[in-house]
């Protein structure tokens, strides 16, 4: 299931991650790798509210897309 289908305040696992290298290396240098806890904390003006590793992060849509839970 991709991460912008996940319920607010949902604790999910990240199973795989997809797109170009360079898009999964700036992923993973926020904290997006496979087996992190991410939790969806919001939706606004296209971007997705996010906690991963106790911290906040806001991705966009397309980006958010590139996760899998």
């Amino acid at each position: 299931m991709l991460l912008t289908m996940a319920k607010h305040g949902e604790e999910n696992y990240i199973k795989k991650i997809t797109g170009k290298d360079e898009v999964r290396k700036f992923l993973g240098s926020l904290g997006f790798v496979e087996g992190e806890k991410v939790k969806v904390v919001s939706e606004m003006g296209g971007n997705v509210i996010l906690n991963i590793k106790n911290t906040r992060v806001a991705l966009d849509k397309s980006m958010a897309n590139r996760i899998y839970i």
